[in-house]
């Protein structure tokens, strides 16, 4: 038992690293109005990549539990750089300025910078 947790216990490192990015980043993107996008990203990358990868590396190539878990480590570490890259990508300025304009429209109040930079 204990050689076989030892073999498996950097996988958990990866896991638990990979663990710690991974969710702020989907939340990053959902809450910036991707739901959509995410979703297709979370499904192409463990359904498409990491379980068959998993299934090659775990029943093929004979690795067991630590193939399939490296399988979905892999998709796990591809939805991770996808979503890193989309977030990367966008244009936060025109992000806040979409949003004001949508507060704008929609009653919200406005917010003065001047007035704050005067209190403060």
């Amino acid at each position: 038992m204990q050689q076989a947790v030892s073999h498996l216990a950097y996988l958990l490192g990866v896991t638990m690293v990979l663990n710690s990015v991974q969710p702020v980043v989907s939340g990053v993107a959902i809450a910036g109005g991707w739901q959509a996008l995410v979703a297709y990203i979370n499904l192409g990358c463990y359904y498409i990549f990491g379980l068959p990868l998993g299934f090659l590396l775990g029943y093929k190539a004979n690795l067991g539990v630590m193939g399939l878990w490296s399988g979905m480590i892999g998709g796990f570490t591809l939805q991770t750089l996808l979503l890193l890259v989309v977030l990367y990508k966008t244009n936060w300025n025109k992000e806040v300025e979409q949003t004001t304009q949508r507060m704008r429209k929609w009653g919200g109040q406005e917010i003065e910078t001047e007035k704050m930079a005067d209190s403060a």
